[in-house]
């Protein structure tokens, strides 16, 4: 876990909010927990996308996550 990441008692309250990736597709999805630490880390620095951290998954598959919430309201 890095520094400005989620604990483990602040994803057990946001974690079971975020709708489940499950459906989408063949491949698997990613972890919500990983995703939503890498949009925090872009709303936090305001750094572009395109410099996220490879620990937060690649940037683009973040910001289609992103965007994907937000549609929903999330």
């Amino acid at each position: 876990m890095a520094r400005g990441d989620l604990t483990d008692q602040e994803w057990a309250i946001i974690g079971p909010l975020l709708p489940s990736e499950r459906r989408r597709w063949a491949r698997p999805s990613g972890d919500n927990r990983r995703f939503l630490n890498g949009m925090l880390h872009i709303f936090r620095t305001g750094c572009p996308w395109r410099d996220l951290h490879d620990r937060y998954s690649k940037w683009n598959s973040v910001d289609v996550r992103f965007r994907r919430w937000a549609e929903q309201g999330v």
